[in-house]
């Protein structure tokens, strides 16, 4: 591939490597450091002048850190005089910040989308937005990709038999409705409420039959882990037989892998959309790659092919 750079932005130097061996390029070389009183540099180290540039951030707190490190980066490149500015947000921050629910509140996704594209941001590519709506915050192209066909194919291989897809709450009902048709098997619905904005769900009752099946929840993200364990207390009062759960984004904070290591969940498996640490790494916990799928979808891009055949299938 010609003409086309790809850079990792702090913390994101794992996945760009990844994707870029997928490709069969050399990662960018750049250089970041921090100066005494906090301000942050970065120098680009190679000429991007007339190129396609794609600079790769994760979520990894702190976020605000990481935020403030791709903007510089983006500026960087464009005056370094970058044909293309394309970012590379597997997980896109502040996604859940994205309405006006509550009074005097801000809607941070929709700021995020004004300040990439005032930074220089000519594209952004990202993944299983928490609200699809959030593309149109953008007046650049957003591609936004998914990880719902590599979960699939995922648990299709582990055989289970009598199987029920869960919805968390009405909210991920089309969701799970799309799961349910792709492994031909009924649907379950927790009846959950949330309270206030301190991340705690109450699951009080289950609408479907649960009793002596495998039951999988798949949800985009997993935070907190709370909607989560809720959610398996009420499958095992229920009488579901082994409980697995499928996200693309385990961004996992707080007490989330205490959580899960003494829930009754079998298995959650999630992408490396946002790096799963070292401390967070236990036993019930699969890790898939979805580094092949951006690979894939840059060069598409590059060699300007449509991106709806990745999910020909």
């Amino acid at each position: 591939m010609e003409n086309i750079k790809i850079f990792a932005c702090p913390t994101a130097e794992e996945f760009t490597k990844e994707i870029c061996d997928n490709l069969k390029i050399e990662m960018g070389k750049i250089k970041y450091m921090k100066f005494k009183n906090d301000n942050n540099f970065v120098q680009v180290l190679e000429t991007v002048r007339q190129k396609d540039v794609y600079l790769v951030q994760t979520n990894q707190p702190p976020v605000n850190e990481r935020i403030m490190e791709l903007l510089i980066t983006i500026d960087a490149v464009k005056r370094a005089s970058a044909k293309n500015i394309n970012v590379v947000l597997p997980y896109f921050p502040y996604s859940r910040s994205d309405k006006k629910d509550q009074p005097r509140v801000p809607i941070t996704a929709k700021l995020m989308a004004e300040l990439l594209e005032a930074a220089g941001a000519t594209r952004v590519i990202t993944c299983d937005l928490h609200n699809p709506a959030i593309q149109a915050y953008f007046d650049i192209n957003c591609d936004r990709l998914t990880a719902e066909y590599l979960l699939e194919d995922y648990f299709k291989k582990k055989n289970l038999d009598n199987m029920v897809i869960v919805a968390t709450d009405a909210g991920s009902s089309k969701k799970a409705y799309k799961y349910s048709e792709y492994f031909k098997c009924p649907i379950a619905l927790v009846d959950k409420r949330r309270e206030g904005n301190d991340d705690r769900a109450i699951a009080s009752t289950i609408i479907g039959d649960v009793k002596d099946k495998n039951a999988i929840i798949f949800d985009d993200e997993i935070d907190t882990a709370g909607s989560m364990i809720e959610t398996v207390k009420v499958l095992k009062r229920f009488g579901a037989k082994n409980i697995y759960a499928g996200c693309t984004h385990g961004i996992l904070s707080g007490p989330a892998i205490e959580r899960i290591k003494n829930s009754d969940i079998k298995e959650l498996v999630i992408t490396n959309t946002v790096p799963l640490t070292e401390e967070k790494k236990i036993d019930n916990i699969k890790v898939l790659s979805i580094a092949p799928l951006f690979a894939e979808t840059i060069q598409r891009i590059h060699e300007e092919r449509p991106l709806g055949e990745l999910y020909d299938i």
